[in-house]
C-alpha cells in the first residue's frame, strides 16, 4: 500500500456545512473517519499548503473535535503539515479518535512524508475540491 489520502463529499447541507469521509494511510497503517465540517474550512487548508512551508519552521494544523472527554465530541481529527528538517522536507500528520472506551475506541495516528512541491499540490487539490463541484479529493506522493 502506498501513502495517500482521499477525501469523500456526501452531499449535506451545502453549500454552508459538509459530510466528509477522510480515508488516508502511510503505507503501513490506514485510517478513516466520517465528519461533518464547514465548507469554509476547506478553502482555510488550500490557502495554507499551496504556499507550504513559508520558513524553514512551518507548522499548519487543522483540528476538529477534542480527544478531551470532558469537551463531549463525538470524535477528534488532527491535520497536521509542519516542515522535518531546515530544507524544508515536510511531513503530514493524521490522527483520528473516535472518542470511545474500550471495546469500542479506535484511534490512529501516523505520518506521511512529502516533499513541499507535494504539499503544494495537496493544497491546490483542497482549492479544487473546495469549489465543491467533485465529490472525491485524491492525493498521492507519486500524482
Amino acid at each position: 500500500m502506498k501513502p495517500y489520502i482521499r477525501i469523500i463529499r456526501i452531499p449535506y447541507e451545502e453549500p454552508h456545512s459538509l459530510n466528509l469521509i477522510i480515508e488516508a494511510s502511510n503505507g503501513n497503517q490506514k485510517l478513516k473517519l466520517e465528519y461533518y465540517s464547514n465548507a469554509t474550512d476547506l478553502v482555510d487548508i488550500a490557502k495554507s499548503l499551496i504556499t507550504f512551508p513559508r520558513s524553514e519552521s512551518d507548522d499548519y494544523l487543522y483540528e476538529l473535535g477534542s480527544e478531551n472527554i470532558k469537551d463531549n465530541f463525538a470524535h477528534y481529527l488532527r491535520f497536521r503539515v509542519f516542515t522535518i528538517n531546515p530544507l524544508g522536507h515536510c511531513a503530514i500528520q493524521l490522527r483520528i479518535n473516535n472518542n470511545n472506551e474500550s471495546p469500542f475506541g479506535e484511534c490512529c495516528d501516523f505520518c506521511i512524508e512529502a516533499e513541499p512541491a507535494q504539499v503544494n499540490r495537496l493544497g491546490e487539490l483542497f482549492h479544487k475540491f473546495s469549489e465543491l463541484k467533485t465529490e472525491t479529493l485524491e492525493w498521492s506522493l507519486d500524482d
